[in-house]
């Protein structure tokens, strides 16, 4: 059965406990790599993971861009929105649907 997980700084996740997802409070980044893909090899199908977190383990996530599991998602953190998560969200639409989902042109 595939799982849910939540990666980041406890202050960013601790509610996702409560929806009953598996949370990771994690602020160093080799132990972030090392939880990564310790998620990804025991079958998770969705990573959430801290905006913040993400951008320090970037390699890493980037080795399962390619890979239908698991989705990585980014998501703000409790110190607030960067932006990445939904930049990564409108390039993979772009990708499926050819088109700028925004500004409505076509992507290059």
């Amino acid at each position: 059965m595939y799982k849910i997980a939540v990666m980041g700084d406890w202050d960013s996740i601790y509610g996702f406990k409560a929806l009953g997802l598996d949370t990771y409070p994690v602020t160093d980044p080799e132990e972030a790599e090392k939880t990564l893909h310790t998620l990804a090899e025991d079958q998770t199908a969705v990573i959430y993971i801290t905006e913040a977190l993400a951008a320090q383990i970037e390699k890493a996530i980037a080795s399962y861009s390619e890979s239908p599991l698991p989705a990585i998602i980014l998501i703000p953190g409790a110190s607030g929105n960067t932006g990445e998560g939904l930049a990564l969200v409108k390039k993979s639409v772009e990708q499926a649907v050819g088109s700028d989902i925004i500004f409505g042109t076509a992507s290059q």
